[in-house]
């Protein structure tokens, strides 16, 4: 079809308004400004589009968080042309934009080697060199699939199929390689410079694990070397710090294949396990929280009146006892539903704050399962808080108060606020919808704290405030949730007593801070990078003795920091103290004293930081306020 040349009005950015004959590329109107893409009228698209309409334009730069995606899909792109001129008989599936990079899946009958890898970087950067135009088309379906299957490129074929009826076809050309997809795209291979391939896994076909094996090759782009390299650096430093090495090297904890998805505490891990709970607790105290325990599992009438039958069946654990079919629970709030439900309740009684440290199960796909960061056996500082519709800004008012005192206590120092609307597959009406978002949205406004919309993320039972806490590398996690709940209160008829005497609808808050304990371990874990605060260490002095002679004023030592509650360790081994020292630095200990002669003369102890700082010489009793500082929660470090 032939485009008019008749003229057309293009604003650009900064306001200038410009009249061109229609049919003009973009790439015209943005000549210089060093764009990979444009947007037209909000929409990203390639250079290439020709303009036929008034619109308003502004360049897609490589740096913008746009530009970075259309870099890396274009990565990925060229990261299979590459695979397919190196093993030609390796068939291409999907490859998009994940979070910070790129993967592309391949069926290959062999697995890819690191050396594959190094040798396909080469090839793309060959291809670079190369500066091929990257051209979009648009086909018919079947154009498309005999393109495809003459290509033995079977899996794009599938994917055809599976593209909706009224959806457009369109593909992609660079050199010999031709892929499908939407787009869009950098403008010739050239534009592509800062890349780097990160790995490789498994990966079913289509996520299903019903379908057969890929190769899925991992892979990042930047817009510059710099910016590269400043990555893959944290990459590196992500890799120091992660919590399965670091379990493993610390002795906090393991797993065993008898008990997939189940994390075992050692002793030093169980502690800090069982120092975060009991620091949950002493707030439950200062915030009126009340704890309960309730029971395992229950027949699965229970869940199908929650409505988790319908809605979260997948994920429960199903067993028959005496004929009767059970659900081990995955979560605690239909059993808080059921005790709130063992008597009346008068509107004096509200608001009543329950909280549960039961252990949960849930059933997680074993290729998702992570460390603890995904597993199949938890518990959560688990709450519910029932009230009344008029408590509800005052009640989330003080979780998020928690909330903020636990994350500082963390050194979790930026924290977002999303509040997750109304998801695809829920309970309720759009009614009780509205009311429940407007509640929230007024909670956090009213609470002075800033959000942003996460649509389409609520619970299938309400909405919810998701807080995500950024490590030391600026990762984001979702740790602490508040949900807002009035769908569960009515599907299960929970009332109290108004000040008029009449039965009113009770209003239900989930909510959790730490969230999964052992998911909360392993962010932090990967936060502080193994260099627990001082009072949730294990061992928090361990001490370093220089020869055998001073072992009776050790041993004194020793007897002083336990009677004063802190946590000590003896070294009396006949090893060199520089050996010593590094053992313990590798242990992550907050402090080692180290004892010799000098000290023992002098009735004090020469304490050395676990990074190497040195204090000097001073008396135990000197030394103890220094502890006792860092023995509190948020304590000075």
């Amino acid at each position: 079809m032939s485009i008019s040349a008749s003229p057309i009005t293009v604003t650009l950015p900064g306001g200038e308004k410009r009249t061109v004959p229609a049919g003009t590329s973009l790439r015209e109107l943005l000549n210089g400004a060093q764009a990979i893409a444009a947007k037209v009228n909000g929409k990203v698209v390639d250079l290439s589009r020709p303009i036929t309409v008034d619109c308003q334009i502004e360049p897609i730069l490589p740096s913008s968080p746009e530009g970075l995606e259309v870099l890396r899909h274009s990565s990925a792109h060229l990261m299979a042309q590459a695979v397919k001129r190196l093993f030609p008989e390796v068939q291409i599936t999907i490859g998009p934009v994940i979070e910070n990079g790129f993967y592309y899946d391949f069926k290959h009958e062999r697995t890819f080697t690191p050396e594959d890898l190094e040798q396909i970087e080469v090839e793309m950067k060959k291809i670079v060199a190369e500066n091929l135009s990257v051209t979009r088309e648009e086909v018919s379906r079947a154009d498309a699939v005999r393109l495809f299957h003459d290509m033995g490129e079977h899996y794009k074929a599938e994917i055809i199929a599976s593209i909706p009826a009224d959806e457009g076809i369109s593909l992609y050309r660079q050199g010999e390689f031709v892929d499908l997809c939407r787009g869009p795209h950098v403008p010739s291979t050239g534009r592509i410079s800062a890349f780097k391939l990160t790995g490789v896994a498994g990966a079913y076909w289509r996520g299903d694990e019903r379908n057969e094996m890929l190769q899925r090759i991992y892979g990042t782009a930047f817009a510059s070397d710099k910016e590269l390299r400043q990555h893959l650096a944290l990459l590196e430093e992500a890799k120091r710090r992660d919590h399965r090495r670091l379990g493993k090297e610390l002795d906090l904890f393991s797993f065993h294949p008898l008990a997939p998805g189940s994390p075992f505490f050692h002793p030093k891990g169980a502690f800090i396990y069982n120092e975060l709970i009991a620091y949950i607790r002493r707030l439950y105290q200062r915030y009126g929280y009340q704890e309960v325990v309730t029971p395992q599992i229950f027949d699965v009438e229970l869940w199908h009146r929650s409505g988790h039958m319908e809605n979260y069946k997948e994920n429960i654990f199903f067993t028959e006892i005496e004929g009767r079919d059970f659900g081990v629970k995955p979560m605690n709030c239909p059993g808080h539903i059921l005790l709130y439900s063992a008597k009346k309740h008068s509107y004096r009684d509200l608001p009543l704050r329950y909280a549960d440290f039961a252990r949960l199960h849930r059933f997680e796909r074993s290729g998702v399962l992570s460390g603890l960061t995904r597993v199949r056996s938890f518990a959560q500082d688990d709450a519910h808080i029932f009230c009344t519709p008029e408590h509800i800004e005052f009640e989330v008012g003080g979780v998020l108060r928690m909330v903020s005192e636990v994350y500082h206590a963390f050194a979790f120092e930026e924290v977002r606020f999303d509040l997750s609307t109304r998801p695809p597959k829920r309970l309720g009406d759009d009614a009780t919808w509205d009311q429940a978002e407007a509640a929230l949205a007024a909670a956090l406004t009213g609470n002075g704290v800033t959000y942003r919309i996460n649509a389409g993320d609520g619970a299938f039972y309400g909405p919810k405030i998701d807080i995500i806490v950024f490590d030391a590398l600026r990762r984001p996690w979702q740790v602490a949730t508040i949900q807002l709940d009035f769908l569960l209160p009515e599907r299960f008829d929970l009332t109290y007593v108004s000040a008029e005497g009449t039965e009113a609808r009770t209003v239900m808050i989930h909510r959790a801070v730490l969230g999964s304990i052992e998911r909360f371990l392993g962010v932090l874990i990967e936060h502080c990078g193994g260099n627990f605060p001082l009072w949730l260490a294990p061992v928090q002095v361990k001490i370093l003795t220089v020869t055998d002679s001073q072992e009776a004023y050790a041993r004194k030592v020793h007897e002083q920091f336990l009677r004063a509650g802190i946590r000590s360790e003896l070294d009396l081994r006949n090893e060199k103290l520089g050996y010593k020292i590094r053992e313990a630095e590798v242990q992550k200990v907050p402090y080692m004293i180290v004892i010799g002669d000098k000290e023992v003369s002098t009735a004090t102890v020469s304490p050395r930081g676990r990074k190497g700082e040195k204090i000097p010489p001073l008396s135990v009793e000197e030394f103890m306020p220094r502890l006792d500082a860092e023995r509190v929660p948020g304590g000075a470090p």
